[in-house]
């Protein structure tokens, strides 16, 4: 069978989401592709937003390959499953141009994994795939009716049909990721890298999936949400790969970056530059020396409030006082040249004491962000305190209610967002 796997040419304008914006490598396609080829498929990558392609030049590509199915993300790579643009526009437009030259077409990502039924009449699709994707999309070529595979949402017989829950990898299975090296040497972007120089491109990878706190902000209940390590053998597999292949830097994907001293050791004898998102109260001053050691040279750390009362609204469960949380940061500036402490909007701080503190911790040569206003991402425990379990509305419910009680957004946001509808209007 053939599988055309298509990463959309990602654009964000008018849009809540503040992700980064850059081209990232599409890890569930890398997986996916790795697993579908071992079965003995033939599979196809466009990546329209590295290649910076149009989705008519996307429809001529997949039309070469004349594809079996076809298969869209509707998020920008699994970094930013948790915090997607809401709206569901660029996957949407390129399924309007696909259609008639691409097989079966499928989507993956976490708004059908959430509200699968919505997504799959939105999107105009064959199938939802519900969770992670890897294991399951091989299953669809052993069953053309379907019938049996777990975590699908599909059409048949004029009717929408759910079978299972969101599926959750086995890590075990998961192979080391190869990335041809011209492909690779065109993925310039090191992610979340400042105040140290570029040295050449940059990868993504992960050495785990998965977190075992449950914040409320967090929309990962329904994909991503088990804690689960890879194999050590076959993370240092695929991060030597990644070096041999000409990257420079690689940033963990991680969830969460566990203070695994056996695997920063390791790492440190590869001589490569790496970033890392955590929690810094799960540190301490030998692991965060370690870890300088190894090669890190950006730490993204969710502070998200600084006070104990806005963190607990938060479901952090975080035991740290907000005193230990900065001198940990401190002592994550002294080994790593760039941290950031990232700050969300918990509707308790006072915007004054959020400014000062911003400043002393910036004194220390730590970066703060003005406070994300919190998106209620469907799935997220946040969205289920106000309004219950998802429905078919709740995308559009979520946005509705954001640009509403925010009059201003964060720094890294656009400063006027766009209605969901209009956002994803089909003209």
């Amino acid at each position: 069978m053939k599988y055309a796997l298509v990463n959309p040419n990602w654009k964000f304008d008018g849009s809540v989401y503040f992700g980064c914006r850059e081209p990232h490598l599409p890890i569930e396609f890398g997986y996916s592709r790795a697993l579908l080829e071992r079965e003995g498929h033939e599979v196809e990558l466009v990546d329209g937003h590295l290649d910076n392609l149009s989705n008519d030049e996307i429809k001529d590509r997949v039309s070469r390959f004349s594809p079996d199915m076809t298969v869209i993300a509707t998020a920008p790579s699994y970094l930013f499953w948790r915090c997607p643009p809401p709206e569901v526009k660029a996957p949407k437009e390129l399924v309007r141009s696909l259609h008639g030259s691409c097989g079966t077409l499928a989507a993956v990502g976490p708004h059908g994994s959430t509200t699968p039924v919505p997504v799959l009449k939105k999107l105009g699709v064959d199938i939802v795939i519900m969770g992670e994707c890897e294991e399951i999309l091989p299953k669809l070529a052993d069953n053309p009716d379907l019938k049996g595979i777990p975590s699908i949402c599909y059409r048949t017989d004029g009717s929408v049909h759910i079978q299972g829950r969101p599926f959750e990898s086995d890590m075990s299975l998961l192979p080391p990721l190869s990335w041809d090296p011209e492909y690779l040497s065109r993925h310039n972007h090191n992610h979340h890298r400042f105040g140290t120089e570029t040295e050449g491109p940059g990868a993504e990878m992960e050495s785990s999936r998965g977190c075992p706190y449950s914040c409320t902000f967090c929309a990962k209940g329904d994909f991503r949400n088990k804690f689960r390590k890879r194999p050590m053998s076959v993370v240092l597999k695929e991060l030597d790969g990644l070096i041999s292949s000409g990257a420079r830097y690689i940033y963990f994907v991680d969830e969460i970056f566990m203070p695994e001293k056996k695997l920063l050791e390791a790492i440190s004898e590869r001589g490569i530059k790496f970033g890392i998102q955590t929690r810094i109260d799960l540190w301490g001053i030998g692991t965060l020396e370690l870890l300088g050691r190894a090669g890190c040279v950006s730490i993204e750390a969710g502070i998200e409030s600084i006070s104990e009362k806005g963190r607990g609204l938060l479901g952090k469960r975080c035991e740290a006082t907000t005193d230990e949380l900065v001198n940990l940061l401190i002592i994550a500036r002294k080994n790593v040249p760039f941290v950031q402490a990232t700050l969300l909007d918990s509707g308790v701080d006072d915007p004054d004491m959020v400014e000062r503190w911003r400043a002393c911790v910036q004194g220390f040569g730590i970066w703060a962000n003005r406070p994300v206003p919190l998106f209620p991402y469907p799935g997220s425990e946040e969205y289920k305190k106000r309004w219950g379990f998802p429905d078919a509305y709740a995308w559009e419910r979520a946005h509705e209610y954001y640009l509403a009680a925010y009059g201003a957004f964060s720094d890294i946001q656009e400063n006027s967002p766009k209605p969901l509808k209009e956002l994803e209007c089909a003209d």
